[in-house]
């Protein structure tokens, strides 16, 4: 049987125009990895399809303790929720090789 350990995973849709400066926040918090994707999609905002690079949105997924997630969540809200197109939401998941998150 494998082995799982518990943790949790921060998903954020945003826009794309800020992948590099978010980037650079993940790393300074602390963030060991991150996956990022292109995202289309409708929301409070309207439809969001990618077809011109304003309106491109991008999904970043961390896989990190609750504790990181949390502070990340809160980082996100202080200093990026009243300007920018962005929702977040955290996960419970079960890993495998628990050390590399």
């Amino acid at each position: 049987m494998t082995t799982t350990e518990k943790r949790t995973m921060l998903t954020i849709v945003t826009e794309s125009v800020i992948e590099n400066m978010l980037l650079a926040d993940l790393d300074r918090l602390g963030v060991r990895g991150y996956t990022v994707t292109d995202a289309r999609g409708r929301g409070s905002r309207g439809v969001r399809d990618a077809n011109w690079d304003e309106a491109a949105n991008i999904r970043i997924e961390v896989i990190c303790t609750r504790e990181l997630a949390e502070a990340l969540l809160a980082h996100l809200q202080k200093h990026y929720y009243a300007n920018y197109a962005m929702v977040s939401c955290l996960h419970e998941v079960e890993v495998v090789r628990a050390e590399k998150f």
